[in-house]
């Protein structure tokens, strides 16, 4: 039925240094919000308050809470699929009921996920995926329930209901409809079972396939020249090749561990081609002309036709732009190898990191000093004043409300509206945490009945490293876009207040979800921005300018040859997903091939299979052109509101109340086109990164210098 429900999420000891007294006089002037995140968290030991429950849920003081979570969705589930069914009896609209009904199960499934993944402690853990699995088996149920869908589709065809309907309840009742009818409800009974067999299917094949992707490749070492041997694992008298190695400085290791990691294996080949025909015959079953048409179905793109308009305009331009980037590594690649060797797939990442290393004049944890985790988080907390008129206050949590000791709570408060929601805020790496940056919706906003704002509640997990005893946790540049893009999705759920917790905040197409998050980067790339909160954490120095503005522009080294990659990449996605009459190939090999040979400016290598790695095929399938869209959107935004001014409390409230504040409420193409004041075009999309990519060419030149 609803489909998200089925997927999982769309320290700081106190500084020990040695300081002058003038270092002491600064470091005091930190601001209680740099203080806090600078200062790891302690355990404290609760003698006297009764604890309030994980998120100040009063059935979560104990594990077995869950149960009796599960069974409260239950009961409540079933008063309103009788509600939802009662005819002429009903009194409120179909899609508040619906809304309601979505609600109850999200907020047990979307909690119970994420404490299975994050909690500690193994009790909560196998209570809250037994919640999951319970939930799952309600929406099971619930995809058969004729009666119901019955209900809601008579609304949505009829276009009224027995209670006067908004185009926005009209938008989220037809958005309900397809996720329903993503089961095969509709169908006739054979083709429903259909359904649900190529449905576990497709999660079976999807999940082998995944576990192939990542598998080392095992070879004897005889098979290796000595030289390079020792670059690798080894074991016993075989090698491990785990990766591309393509950091590297040797070259010879670096194609080595190119051609036999992404060797073609018959099984991860068998395992692919299943996949796309199980998910090719799931969408023409269900009445769409093929997989793409399906996934792309309410997204600001709307068709496939319409993105491979797009990614053929956008190569076109970026062909001769791409070119000059290869070209520049060419030269590199011959100077360092002393003679003439034609550049290839293996060699652009370590070229890429090794111009930017040369034109930093630093690693990048020389700039980590400038990056405290507390100047960062002020940083964030600015930008948000500045725009928005809102503050991110650090708020001292109730025995029993988090799930670790080490965790921060953030109370978002704007200045006239008051509470906005809270961010807990899971930053560090501990043991059997997932080691990945990602943003969990625990409870999305809504009305309530009686008028009141249900406000969200979402986490924000990092990996960052543990503090030392000597000082507050140090971030590299990397990290700092990564907690900048993070918390530009929880600041989405913030701010997104729609009537509907089904549409708020990130609950919306997938290449519009990630707009606002990419376009936070943009603030983490400026150097006006950087400026504010970049200071040294033991003396409050600020970085120096010269730093600073080699940072900034290092970012965009290659854009164009980076962009020319996520092209090909999205392309490949579609014709993969398409019509597989348009492409009759013997394998899914000899279809990368053709495409690479028109999207990508450097040659397919011989008996490799770079496809079979690429575990994004399983979870982002039709749908890996989203990055480019949502980078173009995000672009597009930043040259018309924030480039000229980063910190404009004008520009900042047309941004939130014109976009932020919809959510997925309302369709994600109109949304973007009414606040831009143009159609989304693949000209108007292309416009805009080839803009950006053109506004830093200069920049490029100045770093050729660097090769000599």
């Amino acid at each position: 039925m609803w489909s998200r429900l089925n997927r999982a999420a769309l320290f700081r000891r106190r500084s020990g240094s040695l300081l002058t007294g003038r270092q002491r006089q600064l470091v005091s002037t930190w601001s209680p919000l740099t203080t806090a995140f600078n200062s790891r968290p302690e355990k404290r030991i609760n003698f006297t308050k009764n604890e309030v429950g994980l998120f100040s849920i009063p059935e979560l003081t104990s594990f077995e809470g869950f149960y009796a979570l599960k069974e409260k969705a239950i009961f409540k589930t079933e008063d309103l699929i009788r509600e939802a069914t009662s005819g002429a009896e009903r009194t409120r609209k179909m899609v508040t009921i619906f809304d309601e009904l979505s609600d109850t199960l999200c907020k047990v499934a979307d909690l119970a996920e994420f404490i299975r993944l994050a909690h500690p402690q193994a009790n909560y853990s196998h209570a809250a995926e037994n919640a999951c699995i319970t939930i799952s088996g309600i929406v099971e149920k619930l995809n058969t329930h004729k009666p119901l869908y019955r209900a809601l589709k008579q609304v949505v065809d009829e276009g009224t209901d027995l209670v006067e309907t908004s185009d926005v309840d009209r938008h989220v009742a037809e958005l309900f409809l397809f996720d329903f009818e993503q089961s095969g409800i509709h169908l006739k009974e054979k083709d429903r079972k259909r359904v649900v067999f190529l449905n576990d299917c497709i999660l079976q094949l999807g999940q082998r396939f995944m576990a192939g992707a990542v598998h080392p490749r095992t070879i004897k070492k005889s098979v290796l020249p000595e030289a390079i041997r020792p670059f690798f694992s080894t074991d016993g008298d075989n090698v491990l090749v785990s990766g591309l190695y393509a950091d590297s400085a040797n070259n010879m290791a670096r194609e080595a561990a190119y051609r036999l990691f992404l060797f073609p294996d018959q099984q991860q080949e068998q395992l692919l081609s299943e996949l796309l025909q199980a998910r090719h015959e799931l969408a023409t079953t269900c009445g769409f002309k093929t997989y793409a048409h399906r996934a792309l179905k309410a997204s600001t793109v709307e068709t496939p036709e319409m993105v491979n308009e797009f990614l053929d305009t956008l190569n076109d331009q970026l062909r001769p732009r791409a070119e000059k980037d290869f070209a520049l590594m060419q030269r590199m690649k011959n100077q360092e190898n002393g003679f003439e060797a034609p550049l290839a797939s293996w060699d652009t990442p370590y070229f890429t990191s090794s111009l930017k290393k040369q034109c930093l004049q630093a690693s990048a944890s020389e700039f980590s000093p400038y990056f405290s985790l507390g100047a960062c988080m002020e940083g964030l907390n600015h930008i948000m004043t500045s725009l928005y008129g809102i503050q991110l206050e650090n708020t001292e949590m109730e025995p029993g409300e988090s799930w670790s000791h080490d965790i921060y709570k953030l109370a978002v408060t704007h200045e006239s509206e008051g509470l906005l929601g809270y961010i807990y805020c899971d930053l560090f790496e501990r043991s059997g945490k997932p080691n990945q940056d990602c943003h969990f919706t625990i409870q999305g906003g809504k009305v309530m009945p009686d008028g009141s704002y249900q406000n969200p509640i979402v986490v924000v997990m990092l990996n960052l490293s543990q503090p030392r005893w000597s000082g507050p946790t140090l971030l590299t540049p990397s990290m700092v876009d990564n907690l900048f893009h993070e918390m530009g999705h929880a600041m989405h759920s913030m701010l997104a207040r729609t009537e509907y917790q089904h549409v708020t905040g990130t609950r919306c197409s997938t290449d519009f979800a990630e707009v606002p998050s990419v376009l936070m980067e943009y603030f983490a790339s400026d150097p006006r921005v950087l400026r504010t909160f970049a200071k040294h954490f033991q003396t409050q120095e600020p970085m120096p300018e010269d730093m600073l503005e080699r940072l900034c522009a290092s970012k965009h080294l290659f854009s164009s040859s980076e962009t020319q990659l996520q092209v090909f990449y999205s392309a490949l996605d579609q014709v993969y997903h398409g019509d597989p009459t348009h492409h009759h190939q013997k394998n899914t090999t000899e279809t990368l091939r053709t495409v690479q040979e028109k999207f990508y400016g450097l040659p397919y290598v011989e008996n490799t299979a770079w496809q079979l790695r690429f575990s994004h095929l399983v979870g982002y399938g039709a749908k890996y052109y989203s990055y480019l869209i949502s980078r173009a959107v995000a672009s597009w935004i930043w040259q018309t509101y924030f480039e000229r001014d980063p910190l404009s409390r004008t520009q900042g409230e047309k941004y939130r109340r014109g976009c932020l504040a919809y959510g997925g409420g309302i369709p994600s193409r109109l949304l973007v086109s009414n606040f831009l004041g143009r159609e989304v075009t693949p000209e108007n999309l292309t416009k805009s990164l080839i803009n950006e990519i053109d506004g830093y060419s200069e920049r490029l030149r100045d770093f050729e210098k660097y090769v000599r």
